[in-house]
């Protein structure tokens, strides 16, 4: 069992202001594996008054920005350094499977560490060119204390994608980590310590939403929120950060098209879009989870996907075979199965999976088969609603008006995928696809430089890129009087 008995906060380990704790649970076996302590409002304002006093008296602003970016790249080493213990840690917090949390959740965190470490010393202003007997400049300055609220289907990386631009940038930060899924977050703290982040720069409370998230979006002393989840909750925070004018990014819900154009390679467009559905589960804010294709190859197109959904290996998360581990809790694992229900009820034939595994050893976890839904209308509540979790809809269209038009008719717009071989129709629909990030004959790239936000009812503000030390930095213009003459108005 585990048991974290403290907070991050302040730069040390310290006791939490209450004896309540976040019970941890295995997602492949329902059975309990460890324990956090659980923040109270009382932890959240410690920690923002550890990142207040680490912003405006500490030794952070005083440092260089180079050395602020080697801190963030000795994280970095020090996370590689241990990439089998983390990777260890997130598959039996998360129920994703061990290869991908030790290949691509703990080197996609390190890479992101690694390229905010190399900005840390480019962010710039700019000079204005006006005439006259003035100066003008610009100087970008950090915001101050952000509140990074992140959620549990990739509970190290996507706290990275807010906690490295923002200490970049020059500013401190308090994480709320996941409730669900808090370990490895914690051990973020235990690796800033490591690395010499100085006190109250980073700090780490694990807390419930309704609790210690609200107390942090509402907290008079936090300048910026940034927040990962889904829109309803979105929409909460966005309503709990307006009390006090504060900068809200947010990176919400997706129901992502990928769609498949009549004379793309299919084989490529079936490997493509399988690993976009069911890549942690269908857990993915930006998962492919309604697939278009073009009806001359709808069929075949169906009959490969089943097949190769067939094919995946759902299992325990620990074992380096599996390909599909289990859903985070057992809420969410009958949500995806009412939802299986909801389909079919619709009309929709499932085609593949949407039952629980033979396994007897997956008896007691939350699993279900990859599932495949075909003879699926737009307007259904499957191709609606966002499911998170390994179920996709394939959607016959007509032609590449027809398929503009059925991708962009949905609430959210995260993320796309176009499968052609024609390039001048990949940049036509790209340009007129409702997403924030498109992805032409692949699907489910997130490189570091490469910005990531949404559209519509998928949020505000980016992750990744240049554009996110956007979110982390005030603009402030400089006028300096040059001449010699002094300008009065009232002479």
């Amino acid at each position: 069992m585990l048991e974290y008995k403290e907070l991050y906060v302040g730069g040390r380990w310290a006791a939490p202001a209450s004896n309540r704790r976040i019970q941890l649970v295995s997602p492949h076996s329902e059975q309990p594996v460890g324990s956090t302590p659980e923040a109270t409002e009382q932890d959240v304002d410690r920690a923002v008054a550890a990142a207040r006093k680490a912003f405006e008296s500490g030794p952070w602003q005083k440092m260089s920005a180079r050395d602020r970016g080697r801190l963030l790249v000795r994280i970095a080493e020090r996370l590689l350094a241990r990439a089998d213990e983390i990777a260890a840690l997130e598959t039996l917090d998360n129920g994703k499977p061990i290869f991908e949390s030790r290949y691509v959740d703990v080197p996609s965190t390190a890479d992101v560490l690694f390229y905010y470490g190399g900005w840390a010393d480019k962010i710039t202003g700019s000079t204005l060119p006006l005439t006259g007997d003035s100066f003008h400049f610009t100087l970008k300055e950090p915001v101050g204390v952000v509140g990074a609220i992140t959620p549990w289907n990739f509970p190290l990386l996507l706290a990275v994608w807010k906690i490295a631009p923002a200490l970049a940038a020059g500013n401190t930060v308090v994480l709320k980590a996941p409730e669900l899924a808090p370990l490895t977050s914690l051990e973020l703290g235990r690796l800033a310590l490591e690395a010499g982040i100085p006190p109250g720069v980073f700090n780490v409370v694990p807390g419930l939403g309704e609790v210690a998230g609200a107390a942090l979006v509402e907290h008079p002393d936090v300048n910026k929120i940034a927040f990962t989840g889904s829109t309803t909750t979105g929409r909460a925070v966005m309503r709990g950060g307006a009390g006090t004018i504060k900068r809200v990014s947010l990176e919400l819900g997706g129901k992502s098209p990928s769609v498949v154009f009549a004379d793309a390679d299919l084989d490529r467009a079936v490997i493509g879009s399988v690993f976009g559905i069911y890549l942690a589960q269908g857990e993915v804010c930006s998962a492919g989870s309604r697939v278009l294709v073009e009806r001359p190859v709808h069929d075949e197109f169906v009959a490969r996907f089943a097949e190769r959904a067939r094919r995946i290996r759902v299992g325990l998360p620990h074992r380096w075979e599996t390909q599909l581990g289990a859903l985070i809790n057992r809420r969410q694992c009958e949500r995806v199965y009412e939802y299986v229900d909801i389909g079919t009820s619709e009309g929709a034939t499932v085609v593949t999976g949407g039952t629980r595994p033979d396994d007897p050893a997956l008896a007691e976890g939350n699993f279900i088969q990859p599932t495949v839904f075909a003879g699926v209308r737009n307007d259904m509540r499957i191709a609606q609603e966002e499911i998170f979790g390994p179920v996709v809809v394939i959607i016959p269209f007509d032609g590449e008006e027809e398929a503009i038009r059925l991708a962009n008719d949905v609430r959210y717009g995260l993320a796309a995928g176009i499968w052609t071989a024609d390039g001048a129709r990949a940049h036509r629909v790209a340009h007129a696809l409702d997403a924030g990030s498109i992805w032409v004959n692949h699907y489910g790239v997130y490189p570091s430089e490469a910005p990531f936000g949404g559209y519509k009812e998928s949020g505000t503000g980016h992750d990744l890129g240049l554009e996110s030390l956007d979110e982390y930095t005030e603009v402030k213009n400089v006028h300096v009087n040059i001449g010699t003459e002094t300008f009065d108005w009232y002479a």
